[in-house]
């Protein structure tokens, strides 16, 4: 019964993002596409993004756009026109696939979200605001360099380093200790909440949210 079928994989033409008072927002999460790198800390803006997209039945399944290199969910929420991408270009050259994405959509830097881990803010926390710098994150830093630093950035806190001799690159491409293993369903549906608020607002407020119960 097709009339019973949900989240159809429908690409929507450029021309649905641009016509009327519809707002389009972008939504980003960071990770690395493989295997390899499935539940490890590094990749915990794609599972944030991927839950939001789960929860909103308006979003469409993910769809691969070689030509913009990434993997691309689109809807209609509310007012808002939504495009939750995950860039397949790896985390070191995200600002790749970014860059084609807003000139493709020509969208204004204040409609940008990106939602990443970040290792200056502790597990337990997450911090919302508009610019600033890369903190020493690859993926961050190249997004940067292609479109600017005026986008949103939802940062997941997966500090401190322990232990503190671990080399960096080690300790991110590792999985969640057990202990925030079992936190990470909360951390989703907060992460969640403050990108349905992003949607719902247009807007995205400077704070630190603790989801830790």
């Amino acid at each position: 019964m097709p009339w019973l079928q949900k989240r159809p994989q429908v690409a929507l033409p450029a021309s649905y993002f641009t016509v009327g008072q519809n707002t389009t927002l972008l939504i980003i999460g960071l990770g690395n596409p493989g295997k390899e790198y499935l539940e490890t800390r590094h990749n915990i803006g794609f599972e944030c993004l991927e839950a939001f997209v789960a929860k909103h039945e308006e979003m469409s399944g993910w769809v691969g756009k070689k030509d913009l290199k990434c993997l691309m969910s689109n809807g209609r929420i509310g007012d808002t026109t939504l495009i939750a991408v995950k860039p397949e270009t790896y985390m070191n050259l995200s600002g790749e696939a970014i860059e084609l994405v807003i000139n493709f959509y020509k969208l204004q830097l204040s409609h940008v979200c990106v939602i990443h881990d970040d290792l200056d803010v502790a597990f337990g926390n997450i911090r919302t605001r508009y610019g600033g710098g890369a903190a020493g994150h690859n993926g961050i830093k190249s997004i940067s360099e292609k479109i600017g630093e005026d986008y949103g950035r939802i940062r997941v806190g997966i500090g401190p380093k322990k232990p503190e001799q671990i080399d960096l690159a080690d300790f991110v491409l590792q999985k969640f200790s057990p202990a925030e293993q079992k936190q990470i369903a909360n951390l989703k549906r907060e992460a969640t909440a403050i990108l349905s608020e992003f949607v719902f607002n247009k807007n995205l407020v400077a704070e630190t949210r603790n989801f830790i119960v």
